[in-house]
């Protein structure tokens, strides 16, 4: 046991010396030599018999059972053994699994990554097969309502920097949506399936609504009537006060709980100064099946048109709500970890951008560059490139155009084309007279800067926050 753990200490020894020797980046032939060495005493430390390993599987069936209506939209694959395999429906599953599976009870996260949906794609509205989202998340086992409204306060944040209209966020939750079924006396079996249905509410009619449940949901229709006087109402705090009055629905305990969690979660808003922003609205039910409490959806309400079009019809463009049992869902011991979250429908918000951009007649600026390097004459490459690199060592955003002479008439268009704002124009007279021609691409003012103070200058012109409007 001695000679191993001395074993050991001299791997763990050579593996140092090797890492110090790639920092310091040795000689290929170095760094061979000691890796060598490093194998070499590894082989005779030989396997790590009693030490635990991880065992990577391939995830099976891990989104089955979590969208309810909406997993008829999940892309379902299966790979050569014949085991059922689906790309990800969203983020929040994968994020509940990666919690289990690493035993984390307690995190802060965002991520952006691609999703997919075997859905109808719809390009004008934003609505794809492949598409990114961003999500952000809090889990952990905190006090009712303070991270819900968090998230809600990041959405609110996100929607306004973005500058795409005014928007409005839905907030439900699931505890009283399935309270408000059962004294309406919907049968527990059916529900998910009506709270599809009610879900539809922002697209259709309440009558549409009625008669699907009725007549292909079989739901009694006195009972779907009942529904639809609670589905039809929005408001604040105050129909939140309301609601707690309600003489059936206040009998019922899990929508006793949602109630109260919403006045709450009321105060905190208000406290966040995004109450405005908010409205309790009874026809919001998300049909994904891992929703357990307040569940919330952003909408426009004023999106951006062309004179005598219809308005955009792009749908939500950002969702979320609480999620408490997902983690136990692939926990082998069932431990729950408590989850709030949100996401972001990036594809949707590029489109709504787009569209009001084009409406607008403003080009689109596909670039970070904050300057383009120029010259006015022929033969001034040289010239180009030593300023170029003045600027990036100095933390600017620069390109040139890769032409020995190009015109100067091009390289001010490609500046309009891609948005670069200055360009940095480099002259025989600039040359001899020690100063660089700035000229702002939207104003076409050009003023002649010496060229030790450019640096400041463009980074002076520069320092605004970049508008996507």
């Amino acid at each position: 046991m001695a000679d191993r753990a001395a074993l050991e200490d001299l791997v763990r020894v050579q593996g140092e010396r090797v890492r110090g020797l790639k920092q310091q980046k040795a000689s290929a032939e170095q760094i061979e030599e000691e890796v060598a060495k490093l194998l070499k005493l590894k082989a005779q430390l030989g396997p790590d018999e009693g030490k635990p390993k991880f065992v990577l599987k391939t995830p099976k069936e891990t989104l089955t059972g979590k969208y309810g209506e909406d997993s008829k939209l999940i892309y379902d694959l299966k790979d050569q053994g014949g085991e059922l395999l689906s790309l990800r429906y969203d983020l929040t599953v994968p994020f509940a699994r990666y919690l289990a599976m690493n035993k984390l009870t307690n995190i802060k996260r965002y991520h952006i990554a691609k999703v997919y949906r075997r859905d109808n794609p719809a390009m004008t509205r934003g609505r794809y097969r492949e598409f990114y989202q961003c999500d952000f998340d809090i889990a952990g086992q905190f006090d009712p309502m303070i991270p819900d409204a968090e998230c809600l306060k990041i959405m609110c944040e996100i929607l306004s920097s973005l500058q795409i209209g005014d928007f409005l966020v839905k907030v439900n939750d699931r505890r009283i949506l399935d309270g408000m079924f059962a004294v309406c006396g919907v049968p527990d079996s059916k529900f998910r399936t009506i709270c599809s249905s009610v879900d539809k509410l922002d697209k259709v009619s309440w009558e549409e609504v009625k008669n699907e449940m009725v007549g292909e949901k079989g739901l009694a229709p006195e009972v779907a009537d009942r529904i639809g006087d609670y589905v039809q109402q929005h408001g604040g705090v105050s129909l939140v006060e309301q609601l707690l009055q309600d003489p059936k629905l206040s009998q019922n305990k899990q929508a006793l709980e949602g109630l109260g969690d919403l006045k709450l979660l009321f105060e905190y808003l208000t406290l966040f100064g995004i109450a405005d922003k908010i409205s309790f609205d009874l026809s919001l039910a998300r049909g994904l099946d891992y929703y357990t409490g307040v569940i919330y959806e952003a909408v426009l309400l004023q999106p951006p048109t062309r004179a005598g079009e219809e308005p955009l019809g792009v749908g939500s463009v950002a969702a979320g709500g609480r999620y408490d049992g997902l983690v136990g869902m692939f926990d082998p011991k069932g431990r729950k970890v408590p989850c709030v979250g949100l996401s972001i429908g990036v594809e949707r918000i590029f489109s709504i951008v787009e569209q009001r951009l084009e409406a607008l007649e403003e080009k689109v600026r596909t670039t970070e560059t904050q300057v383009l390097v120029a010259s006015a004459q022929k033969k001034l490459l040289e010239e180009r490139l030593k300023l170029v690199s003045e600027l990036w060592d100095a933390g600017i955003k620069a390109e040139l155009l890769y032409k020995k002479n190009p015109k100067l008439l091009n390289q001010l268009q490609y500046c309009e084309e891609t948005g670069i704002p200055l360009v940095a124009i480099i002259g025989e007279q600039e040359l001899k007279d020690g100063v660089i021609k700035l000229r702002s691409v939207a104003s076409r003012e050009e003023v002649d800067v010496r060229r030790e103070d450019l640096v400041d200058e463009i980074k002076r012109r520069t320092s605004q926050p970049l508008c996507i409007c």
